[in-house]
């Protein structure tokens, strides 16, 4: 009985730690769906962008208020989770507060005190972010997009942190040694008379009630981050790695498209040949993209990537003036529908069965997309560089080169270009008659 604590506290690390990995897995087999991409070049431009972005978090504080908000949640939430591996020698060992002897109480104390009070901060931070989600209405937290599960989700979150927070500044209030020691507690020495009056007996039981509860919730916060919309705390750094290095404005060419204009152009080919027997015939390579799995892993990544923050759309111009198209939803119904991908993989052995259904049209709408600047807006806001136009465009090139389905007017400009040469529809030779006086 003397270990059985020890016991527990392995089973229950083992068993977090193993659900997280399997989750982990499954994260990485769905964002592999996608196409192969190369993103290796630049590795040192790669480098700094993630340490300036991710890390730095330079490009959150470009919206002054929320963003410097966020660093404190940002920098006190993985502060604080240092302490995380005390607990846990403390929970395998047996021992309380191991790194005291260590550290010596003078740094000891430094650390736990720094600690509380990034914890306090933390904790108002996040009443101060649950009053913007709910109560002030700003508009970005509105939209339809917003409702159900991810205002749900946002919540959850912000409670959690709440929680963990309090947990970690009661621990340390009723640990009656620390109080006494006098050492680390800047904040929880403010909370310790609240317990006056009660047994040690009791005292001793809340501690060591707190103290489980808040590993407990720390090892259930990172299962559920696969889950949320905070899976950005991880992803954040390989996003902005891999995200995008040429100019904005700049589209790629399409493998797919280059290879049959060459074909074209190539008088010794003939697209007619027959495979040779026993031969599978080549499926010609789609034009764009329709489902998850026609876009690139790095699209993938970037939907599982997203904060939900909005920033995408409140810049976007097609939105402000009352279009449908929102690069957040993109984003999000791209990460909805890998995630439907991915579960009909799991309930099949490990091979999509077909389910009717793809991004395009049952989640995405033509209407979405055509309302599209291409202006990069969106790119330039998203704080961990998500890039919702490279989707958009692959979609577009879907619809214009696999179903012929422009809007009328790009129809029409497209057919003057071919005819005349121009986007106008005059003749070529008529185009200077502007010029000619009267």
């Amino acid at each position: 009985m003397q270990y059985l604590p020890n016991i527990l506290f392995a089973i229950a690390l083992i068993a977090g730690i193993g659900f997280f990995a399997m989750n982990v897995r499954k994260l990485t087999r769905n964002i592999n769906l996608g196409k192969d991409i190369d993103r290796k070049d630049n590795k040192a431009e790669r480098w700094k962008n993630m340490i300036k972005i991710a890390l730095g978090q330079s490009k959150m504080v470009r919206r002054p208020f929320s963003g410097f908000l966020h660093i404190i949640v940002y920098v006190g939430f993985v502060i604080i989770n240092i302490e995380v591996l005390e607990i846990i020698i403390d929970g395998l060992l047996g021992t309380h507060r191991i790194f005291q002897g260590f550290l010596g109480n003078a740094f000891y104390g430094f650390l736990i005190g720094t600690f509380e009070i990034l914890a306090a901060l933390v904790f108002a931070v996040v009443v101060l972010f649950w009053t913007r989600r709910n109560i002030a209405n700003i508009k970005r937290f509105l939209s339809k997009e917003m409702k159900g599960w991810p205002k749900m989700d946002g919540n959850l979150i912000l409670y959690f942190e709440m929680v963990l927070m309090t947990l970690f500044l009661v621990m340390n209030a009723t640990d009656v040694p620390f109080q006494e020691a006098g050492i680390g507690n800047p904040i929880s020495q403010f909370i310790a008379p609240l317990f006056d009056g009660f047994s040690a007996t009791t005292i001793h039981t809340i501690e060591r009630t707190a103290w489980w509860i808040h590993i407990l919730g720390i090892l259930v916060f990172l299962n559920y981050l696969y889950y949320s919309k905070h899976l950005h705390i991880l992803l954040a750094f390989p996003n902005t790695f891999f995200a995008n290095l040429n100019p904005k404005g700049q589209f790629n060419n399409l493998a797919s498209v280059t290879k049959e204009v060459k074909l074209m152009m190539d008088p010794s080919a003939d697209p007619y040949t027959t495979p040779a027997e026993g031969a599978e015939e080549e499926v010609p390579e789609k034009f764009g993209a329709s489902e998850v799995t026609d876009l690139n892993w790095v699209q993938l990544l970037n939907a599982y990537t997203c904060t939900e923050c909005g920033r995408c759309t409140s810049a976007c111009p097609a939105n402000l003036t009352g279009k449908k198209l929102s690069p957040r939803k993109i984003m999000m119904d791209t990460r909805d529908r890998l995630e439907e991908v991915g579960r009909n993989i799991d309930a099949n052995g490990g091979t999509f069965k077909d389910d009717g259904k793809q991004l395009l049209n049952d989640y995405i709408l033509p209407e979405e997309l055509w309302a599209c600047t291409s202006c990069n807006a969106c790119v330039e806001e998203c704080p961990v560089n998500i890039d919702p136009l490279s989707i958009i465009m692959d979609m577009r090139r879907y619809l214009v080169m696999e179903e012929s389905a422009a809007p009328q007017e790009l129809n029409a400009m497209m057919s003057n270009i071919e005819n005349n040469g121009a986007p106008w529809q005059y003749n070529q030779q008529d185009r200077l008659n502007w010029a000619k006086e009267e």
